[in-house]
């Protein structure tokens, strides 16, 4: 079975790999087994290949990358119902213990648990095919391609996003960050009846695509100008009501009150490495709210009905595309972070 091996920190191989688990491709009587048609190359997957770890998740062996993927149902466990072979689907990469405290509180995400593709020791699904529980497969509308489904995952993190900041109709938002996630937090934000949404990055190809999603969304080169006097200036000098920390940099992160309203609320979504600086001060005289998220928990399906509806459209981020003999190419590419490139994607052989 050819798959992406990450051998060692920083080399990829395309190869055959018969390591997987017996358990991991057993087909049981709730799951679908599953051709994988396309699959997005995440930070996560970048960052495994250039450093060989995230946080306490280390390559101690070789592992096939890949988490965002779409893909059609090929067979089906006994029990399952609500899917067949020959639906197209999308997959939820996380799998929590079913009986754990956190999956029955419906926090399934924090699950300690948690079985997350492409996460040591746990196998990704760059490979021809895959074995996945019905709940966690969702079926694809005919109006969503294999392209936009790959897409869902990481708009689910700011579809997540954008619920824990509890927006409410109007509410002006800042984003920082205009890769992938701060893109789709900035659509989710919309989406979710904010009324404009200021973009900061240093990127200014990135600002360029993210301006053009919306014209609500208002580019902010922090390179050139400051984000919390733009903000004020733009909201006579209130602020944002809700700040998304989309960066993963600590010297972002560090600002994250600045622009914000009294009363407002900050969502730190990017990872930080290390321990950042926190300004309890600046947060305690706008008794703010800080909110945190860890991937995403029931957001699959809105995230399907939205793409389908054209209320989020993410077309636009998908910015280029590989066949699966160019993965390594792509990983390659990738890594350099392209500043004109915002998702890449990766077509499996069919």
């Amino acid at each position: 079975m050819q798959s992406l091996v990450l051998e060692r920190q920083g080399e990829l191989s395309l190869r055959d790999f018969p390591a997987i688990d017996h358990d991991e491709e057993t087909l049981g009587p709730r799951d679908v087994r599953i051709r994988l048609h396309t699959v997005g190359i995440c930070g996560s997957d970048v960052h495994y290949y250039t450093h060989g770890r995230i946080g306490p998740f280390v390559v101690n062996a070789p592992m096939i990358l890949g988490h965002e993927a779409s893909g059609t149902v090929i067979e089906t466990g006994s029990d399952v119902s609500t899917l067949k072979p020959g639906d197209r689907v999308c997959m939820e990469p996380g799998i929590p213990e079913p009986n754990s405290r956190a999956t029955r509180l419906g926090m399934y995400n924090v699950d300690p648990a948690v079985r997350f593709w492409a996460t040591p020791p746990v196998h990704g699904i760059l490979r021809p095919t895959c074995v996945h529980p019905e709940a966690f497969t969702f079926k694809l509308p005919d109006t969503v391609s294999f392209a936009e489904a790959a897409m869902v995952e990481p708009l689910a993190v700011g579809i997540h996003a954008a619920t824990k900041a509890r927006i409410k109709p109007g509410d002006n938002a800042v984003v920082m960050g205009a890769g992938p996630i701060g893109l789709v937090t900035a659509l989710s934000a919309l989406a979710a009846g904010c009324a404009r949404v200021f973009l900061s990055d240093v990127a200014q190809p990135k600002l360029d695509i993210g301006a053009g999603l919306s014209r609500a969304i208002i580019p902010v080169n922090v390179a050139q100008d400051d984000l919390a006097k733009c903000v004020l200036r733009e909201t006579d000098g209130w602020g944002a009501d809700v700040v998304f920390e989309a960066t993963g940099s600590p010297k972002a992160a560090a600002g994250i009150f600045q622009p914000l309203a009294p009363g407002g609320c900050v969502v730190m979504i990017g990872g930080q490495p290390d321990p950042i600086a926190y300004d309890a001060g600046a947060a305690m005289v706008r008794e703010a709210r800080v909110e945190n998220i860890f991937r995403y928990a029931h957001a699959f399906p809105r995230c399907v009905n939205m793409i389908a509806s054209g209320a989020i459209d993410v077309k636009p981020l998908i910015t280029r595309t590989f066949a699966f003999s160019d993965s390594v190419q792509a990983f390659e590419i990738a890594a350099s972070a392209p500043a004109s490139d915002v998702k890449m994607q990766i077509e499996m052989p069919q």
